[in-house]
């Protein structure tokens, strides 16, 4: 009988195990076709569950055959419910499409030129807006990049917002950034200032980097590659968040979003602010900032809506911007490791040269400041089924600038520099003494006391000048803190139309068009106690005595004390650009191949207004326009082996216009009759695996940057000058690209990155002289450039990374980095490289750990994300960067070494928040 028993147990039991089924499928992204790594998905009315894979694709097992109700969720995504019926066997789904929970953020991509994995034949790194979140804390927005192959990132000084990227060797000017596919580098110099952009953590959907010629439809300076950062768009859901999050020396940023979410007539809005201030790691580098953000959708019906976005961050911040020869500061300020005893030696790293207090509160002599909203109205249209046109009208108005030192301090007979003088016994400017100073005081060892004025119309004032004289005589010792303004207007439009000319070809065609105004001149901020600055170098004003102080607080649009000449010293002038540009893409697709051609043409317009160098009836007051054309020429094929291997090759060439700067020389209406367009020539091949648990990327990549123009002069044994002028100077930057991604199991997964770069300049270059005092030929000059290295960011990178998640919601990191092969910045025009044998400084390898932990939880109903991230956990000490090629290695001559001028990095730093949603 016992027997019996249990055979019917083990019978019953056999038969209820064999009756388990499961479910399975894939959760994709319904624009892109992409698999969503750590969706979510539940069982109602159990607590079975389970998270996508690399590739999207989920199981759940052990379920008694029946109907059940399965809960998709995943950050950025409307939530959704499938309903599925499970057997005795495995239930299989399919594929399940999720949709954005923001309106229009899938047109946003496509106007921005989104990549899309196995489609897109280019080298792409995508990061989360969720992920941006959790890790960025008080680092700045670029360094979430750190990570990402051949990406180098640096705080520079260190100020709120003053680091700094590069992309395979190129810096920000050869760096396409834009915002949902708008251009933000500055169309004057190229630069990109990401204190403008201190918000845009808090509003990022997702971030993507295209290394390379990249996606873009359009002629932007993708040399190294391009970052397009897409931002939120107004929530379908609503709801909203608060926000908290402390950190290091005094870090302090608080948030509020709210979201209307789609109402019955269509409309739907989000807004977040925040606000955020310090003290700053680096000494004196005080910080203030706000950031805002609205989006507004309105929905007229499937085939219509219009989107509008504004987001600005006004913000002010002292810097630390890396000394020049006039400072006589070098590493061996920071760190002196011969320990020579020199005056202002071993200062720390955190030292910073231009701050002090002033009336008991921090002071510097720079000081950042900038206001630089950006609005996106944006419409889209369905004409048919076939046919669809994307349209982006944008304005960007930016208001600030950056102040520094203006003056100098005088004894009868001489001038001379007096930065050591004006500091005390710690480096710190003595503020005080120069306001004492300013108003007549005697101060020690600073040589005579300040005079009055003459005569004139400042007679029996105390002023200061630079340059001014009164009958002759220069007078105005002292200093003030002046503010170079870097102003502008920005309009553009940026429309693109999509045909489907049948199930596997697309034809795209679009045009860009941009107008800005940059508005330049420097002004007084702060007399510090003096009564007058006097200006002598204004054409118009040649003795203007300026008394009207604007404080350099966030950027003004109020600021207007410049439009009439008064508050105006050194300069004043509008640098005026007009592009216009076309582009047409033609894209074939199938289940497994993929191949577009792109064509882009731009005609890029310069003029210049001197409202300071000339007098106001000069002709030549005004330039005429200069223009220049340019354009891209793009193919590429992304062939998909089978579902998880895939291989692709793109390549292109780039006619890229000469920048603002380089066609106005000499700081006036002087056109560089020379400069001429440089080219770009690319070519990359890629492959990638993914499946379940597993996923990597592999590049290779070969670009040449050419037609470069370089000058030198030289004088000849008469005196006589000669000037050398040195044409397609060139260089090649070829490398491997490396990423991997693991899911060891559903609580583990690691993540690694290698990227090994041999950036070089291609050849020596020669040069036939002339004579410029007789304007004949005379004499010629070699380049010994072949082989140079190319400096200013480590050509060797790898990273390690490992996320593990114990319980569901906490979530635990840490991040090894490392940087190799890093070489100093430096001028290939430098004398040294003209003689055999020039050499570049090598820095010394560095290596960072990063590590962090978050709690995602549920307060009665209402969300909550807990986290801590520690940036450099073992305070590694490392120089970033260097700014001057003093030719020594620091393995044999640490004294010379630490004679070059650079900037250390950040040591162990600190931060943690809390974020509630509700």
């Amino acid at each position: 009988m016992r027997n019996l028993t249990f055979t019917l147990i083990f019978l019953l039991t056999s038969l209820m195990v064999i009756a388990q089924g499961s479910i399975s499928g894939v959760i994709l992204d319904a624009e892109t076709n992409e698999g969503l790594i750590g969706a979510s998905i539940l069982v109602g009315g159990t607590s079975k569950g389970a998270i996508t894979d690399l590739d999207g694709s989920f199981q759940i097992t052990d379920l008694a055959p029946g109907e059940y109700t399965l809960q998709l969720t995943y950050t950025g995504y409307a939530a959704m419910e499938k309903v599925a019926t499970v057997g005795s066997g495995d239930t299989d789904i399919g594929s399940v499409n999720m949709e954005f929970e923001s309106i229009g953020l899938a047109e946003v991509s496509v106007i921005a030129s989104v990549a899309v994995d196995r489609k897109t034949p280019v080298a792409v790194t995508t990061i989360s807006g969720e992920k941006i979140e959790n890790l960025v804390g008080n680092q700045e927005y670029p360094e979430i990049l750190r990570k990402t192959p051949s990406v180098y990132v640096t705080k520079e000084g260190g100020g709120f917002g003053d680091s700094r990227i590069n992309i395979r060797g190129f810096d920000q000017r050869n760096t396409a950034v834009m915002i949902n596919g708008i251009p933000v580098n500055d169309m004057e110099n190229g630069w990109v200032y990401w204190s403008n952009w201190a918000g845009l953590s808090d509003v990022t959907s997702n971030l993507q980097v295209q290394r390379g010629l990249g996606a873009s439809k359009l002629a932007v300076a993708s040399v190294g590659g391009s970052i397009n950062i897409i931002t939120n768009a107004a929530e379908m859901r609503k709801g909203g968040a608060a926000s908290l999050s402390i950190g290091n020396d005094g870090f302090l940023k608080t948030g509020l979003t709210l979201s209307s979410g789609l109402g019955e007539k269509g409309w739907a809005f989000s807004a977040q602010g925040t606000r955020t201030q310090g003290n700053g790691y680096v000494d004196g580098t005080k910080f203030s900032a706000w950031s805002y953000f609205l989006s507004a959708t309105k929905q007229f019906s499937a085939n219509s809506s219009l989107s509008f976005t504004v987001l600005g961050a006004p913000q002010w911040h002292h810097q630390r911007l890396m000394p020049g020869n006039f400072d006589g500061v070098n590493l061996r300020t920071f760190v002196d490791p011969d320990n020579t005893g020199e005056e202002f030696t071993n200062m720390g790293t955190k030292f910073n040269w231009y701050h002090g207090q002033l009336d008991g509160e921090e002071f510097s002599f720079r000081r950042n400041f900038y206001h630089k909203p950006k609005a996106f109205l944006n419409h889209y249209l369905t004409i048919s089924p076939k046919t669809d046109i994307k349209t982006s009208a944008y304005v960007s108005l930016g208001r600030g600038g950056g102040t520094g030192p203006r003056g100098r301090f005088r004894t009868p007979g001489s001038m001379f520099d007096t930065d050591f003088r004006i500091r005390n016994s710690d480096g710190s400017v003595r503020f005080d003494d120069i306001v004492r100073y300013n108003q007549g005081a005697t101060i020690s060892g600073w040589g005579d006391p300040k005079e009055v004025m003459p005569d004139g119309p400042a007679a029996g004032s105390y002023v200061v000048s630079s340059n001014g004289r009164i009958n002759g005589e220069r007078y105005g010792s002292g200093l003030i803190r002046r503010a170079s303004m870097n102003s502008h207007n920005w309009f553009g439009v940026l429309s693109t139309l999509t045909h489907s000319l049948n199930s596997k070809l697309t034809l795209t065609a679009g045009l860009d068009g941009r107008y800005y105004k940059g508005i330049h001149y420097r002004r007084l901020e702060n007399l510090l106690g003096a009564d007058a600055y006097l200006s002598g170098s204004d054409e118009n004003n040649p003795a203007n005595y300026i008394t009207d102080e604007v404080a350099a607080e966030f950027g003004s649009f109020a600021d207007d004390t410049h439009d009439n000449g008064n508050n105006v010293l050194n300069y004043y002038n509008d640098g005026l650009v007009k592009w216009l540009g076309v582009f047409t893409q033609l894209e074939y697709t199938t289940e497994k191949l993929s191949v577009f051609a792109s064509l882009s043409g731009s005609n890029q317009s310069f003029k210049r207004i001197d409202y300071f160098n000339y007098l106001e009836n000069d002709s030549n007051r005004e330039s005429d326009w200069e223009a220049f054309l340019g354009g891209t020429v793009k193919l590429g094929l992304n062939y998909n082996i089978d579902n998880r291997n895939n291989v692709f090759i793109n390549g292109g060439f780039f006619s890229r216009q000469p920048i603002f700067d380089n066609v106005f020389i000499n700081f006036v209406n002087e056109v560089n009759e020379d400069v001429k367009n440089q080219n770009v020539k690319a070519l990359e091949v890629g492959y990638g695996f993914r499946s379940s648990a597993f996923r990597s990327k592999l590049n290779l990549y070969y670009t040449e940057w050419g037609n470069r123009q370089f000058d030198r002069s030289i004088d000849n044994a008469e005196g006589q000058e000669i000037l050398f002028q040195f044409e397609g100077v060139a260089q090649r930057h070829l490398g491997v690209e490396v990423e991997l991604s693991a899911y060891v199991n559903e609580k583990l997964e690691l993540t690694g990155m290698v990227s090994l770069g041999d950036w070089k300049y291609s050849s020596d270059f020669l040069a036939r002289g002339t004579n410029i005092d007789l304007n004949q030929p005379e004499g010629e000059s070699t380049l010994y450039a072949d082989g140079l290295k190319v400096g200013d960011a480590a050509q060797t990178t790898f990273s390690l990374g490992a996320v593990y998640k114990p319980v569901k919601g906490l979530r635990i990191y840490a991040d090894y980095y490392l940087a190799d092969n890093l070489y100093a910045d430096y001028s290939v025009v430098e004398s040294q490289f003209f003689s055999p044998g020039g050499e570049v400084v090598k820095l010394p390898s560095y290596s960072l750990v990063d590590a962090g932990i978050s709690y995602k939880f549920d307060i009665q109903g209402i969300g909550a994300v807990l986290r801590f991230n520690m940036n450099n956990v073992l305070d590694e000490e490392y120089i970033s960067e260097l700014e001057t090629n003093v030719k020594d290695d620091p393995s044999t001559s640490i004294n010379e070494f630490y004679d070059n001028r650079g900037i250390f990095g950040f040591g162990r730093t600190w931060n943690t928040g809390l974020k509630i949603i509700f």
